[in-house]
């Protein structure tokens, strides 16, 4: 179950020029998340229902909780002001989790849907090949991380500056052509376009595939009906039903 309550800012510091890390720490017994899982901040202004958004779950360690975030617009801008010390009301965790691995997988992660991901990585050290993709060198965050969970790690940017030149769907593609034997399962998590061309590429594979989908929300409780998008048997929510969909349940 979800549930209220209010966290101490225990640490809160870029880790790039667009990218800082909250971490929080409950100010009283908060529920244990799952990876794929995430909750809601008030961001500011508790009268400001607008300043409440979405963030996946990055790691839970020590009694805390770990955000990645890219300060973006109003209600992360307000966020990135927060200190050491200030308090946060927090709802969660929310939503659905990724399926179980039974094994070696792989993991697709672009731009901050690396957040995401790296929950699950951290729950699994030692399963995950990973394609991480970004514009440019600057927006690769948690890469050292990621190193040390992941089996594998491949690195795509699309102006070259870091790994290959390119985006993280093309490396996949080469990576599938060249697999003789079964396919991993894959998890991803990125902006539409990447998980749409993501979709065409497997879907000629017979691979299962399960994506985090990002969508602005306004509650994270499935009251507003903000955030749905159309699958195959209808409409779903994604904070309610998801945000973790099987690939082929959503309509491309």
């Amino acid at each position: 179950m979800h549930k209220y309550f209010n966290a101490a800012v225990d640490e809160h510091r870029f880790v790039s020029k667009h990218f800082k890390l909250l971490r929080l720490r409950p100010l009283s017994e908060a529920a244990d998340p799952e990876p794929g899982q995430f909750y809601m901040l008030q961001a500011g202004d508790t009268s400001d229902p607008l300043l409440k958004r979405p963030f996946s779950i990055f790691t839970r360690e020590d009694g805390t909780l770990s955000f990645l975030y890219r300060i973006r617009g109003k209600g992360t801008q307000s966020l990135a002001r927060f200190r050491q010390g200030d308090c946060i009301r927090v709802i969660g965790p929310l939503g659905n989790r990724y399926p179980v691995p039974q094994g070696d997988f792989i993991a697709v992660a672009g731009g901050i849907g690396i957040a995401s991901l790296l929950s699950l990585l951290g729950r699994y050290p030692g399963s995950a090949h990973l394609f991480y993709g970004a514009r440019s060198a600057e927006e690769l965050v948690m890469g050292e991380e990621a190193k040390r969970v992941a089996k594998e790690v491949v690195i795509s940017t699309d102006d070259g500056s870091a790994g290959m030149r390119g985006t993280i769907t093309d490396l996949l593609a080469v990576r599938l052509e060249m697999t003789t034997g079964p396919l991993l399962p894959l998890y991803a998590c990125g902006p539409t376009p990447m998980l749409r061309e993501l979709h065409r590429i497997v879907a000629k594979k017979g691979v299962r595939c399960d994506v985090s989908l990002e969508e602005h929300m306004a509650c994270g409780v499935g009251a507003c009906l903000g955030c749905v998008v159309k699958t195959t048997s209808g409409y779903r929510r994604v904070c309610k039903e998801g945000p973790v969909f099987d690939m082929e349940e959503l309509a491309w």
